[in-house]
C-alpha cells in the first residue's frame, strides 16, 4: 500500500514539475489572439494595434486570429474548449456576448467558470448620433420632437445589446417612445442612419467617428459616467439632463479556464506595457478608442458590476429578443 500511495505521489509531482516548467519557459511559441468578429471592426482594429506594438514586449508575436460569425460566440467555445497553455488567448473579452446575452438565453460556455479574466485594455463608449441632415442639433431638441411623436426610431447593430439597451434606456428616462431597428451589424446599422432612414442611432466611437469628421453624421452624447477622450466635445446623457449610463464596448483579455497562474501573470503584465506605451496611445487615439487599462483583480471586480447592471436594465426594459 505505502508502495502504491509513494508511486502515485511521484507521478503527481511529475506531472506538477513539467506543467510548472512549462509555465516558467512560457511563451515558447507565437500567441494566438482571437477576435470572435470579422475583419475591420472595433475589436479587431484594436487587436491589430496592439499586435503592432506588442514585439517590443512579448518575446513571441501576437497573432490576430477572426472567427466570426454565430453571433460571436462560436470564436469563444473555442478559446474555452482550447488546451488552457496561455496560448490561445480571447481579445474582446467584455462585449455583449459576455455582459449581456447571457441574460437573454443559455450559451455553451459560462463567463465565470470557463475563462480566466487576464486584462481589459479598453471601454468604449456609445454615442447617440443623428444624420448631418437631421433638425435636431441638440439632445433636447431630439427629446422635445419625441414628445410630439407617437415613436422615435433608432438603428441598432442587434437586438437586446448594449446599444440597443442603451437607447430603449435613453427613451425611458426621456419619457419618449423608442423603436430600435436592429441591422446586420454596426456597419449596417450606421449606414441607415447616414442614409437617414431612422431619426437617430450610433454605436461606438470608432464607429461614428468617421462620419462625423466626414461631415455625415452629428453626435448628442455619450453613455459613460464621464466624457470620452475619443469625442471630448460629446457631453454624456447626464450633462444633457439624462440618466443614462452604461458599461459600452468593452475590450477585454481573457484565456481558457486552468491557465497556469504564471502564464495569466505574464500576460497581464505584458499587455500592461503595451498600454503604456506611447506609440500604443497615438494608435488609440487614431483609430479614435481610449485606453482604460485595469488588471485582472480590478477588472474581475467591474465586470460583474456592469453584467449585473445589464441584467437588471434588461429585464426593466423588458426587452423582448425574438
Amino acid at each position: 500500500m505505502h508502495k502504491i500511495i509513494r508511486t502515485a505521489l511521484a507521478a503527481a509531482f511529475a506531472i506538477l514539475a513539467v506543467a510548472t516548467n512549462a509555465a516558467a519557459a512560457y511563451p515558447e511559441k507565437p500567441i494566438q489572439l482571437i477576435v470572435p468578429y470579422g475583419a475591420g471592426g472595433s475589436t479587431d482594429v484594436l487587436a491589430r494595434a496592439i499586435a503592432q506594438v506588442a514585439p517590443k514586449y512579448f518575446t513571441q508575436p501576437l497573432v490576430v486570429v477572426n472567427k466570426p460569425g454565430g453571433g460571436a460566440i462560436p470564436g469563444r467555445v473555442d478559446v474555452a474548449r482550447s488546451k488552457p497553455d496561455g496560448y490561445t488567448v480571447l481579445f474582446g473579452w467584455g462585449s455583449g456576448e459576455d455582459l449581456v446575452v447571457p441574460h437573454q438565453r443559455s450559451l455553451p460556455y459560462d463567463v465565470f467558470k470557463d475563462f480566466e479574466t487576464v486584462c481589459r485594455m479598453s471601454v468604449h463608449s456609445i454615442v447617440l448620433a443623428v444624420p448631418a441632415s437631421s433638425p435636431y442639433n441638440t439632445l433636447a431638441d431630439l427629446v422635445k420632437a419625441g414628445k410630439g411623436k407617437e415613436y422615435m426610431t433608432a438603428s441598432v447593430s442587434t437586438k437586446g445589446a448594449s446599444v440597443d439597451i442603451t437607447f430603449l434606456l435613453f427613451g425611458k428616462a426621456a419619457g419618449i417612445n423608442v423603436t430600435t431597428i436592429p441591422g446586420a451589424g454596426g456597419a449596417d446599422a450606421i449606414t441607415k442612419l447616414v442614409g437617414g432612414h431612422v431619426d437617430f442611432g450610433g454605436g461606438h466611437p470608432s464607429e461614428v467617428l468617421p462620419h462625423i469628421k466626414a461631415g455625415r453624421l452629428r453626435a448628442l452624447a455619450v453613455a459613460l459616467d464621464k466624457r470620452d477622450t475619443s469625442v471630448p466635445d460629446v457631453p454624456t446623457f447626464r450633462e444633457a439632463g439624462f440618466d443614462v449610463v452604461t458599461a459600452g464596448s468593452v475590450k477585454g483579455v481573457a484565456v481558457a479556464k486552468g491557465t497556469p497562474k504564471e502564464v495569466i501573470a505574464y500576460l497581464e503584465k505584458k499587455f500592461k506595457e503595451v498600454a503604456d506605451d506611447p506609440e500604443f496611445h497615438k494608435i488609440m487615439k487614431d483609430i479614435g478608442q481610449p485606453v482604460n487599462y485595469q488588471n485582472a483583480e480590478e477588472y474581475k471586480v467591474w465586470f460583474k458590476q456592469a453584467y449585473d447592471q445589464f441584467g437588471t436594465l434588461y429585464k426593466s426594459l423588458g426587452i423582448e429578443t425574438k
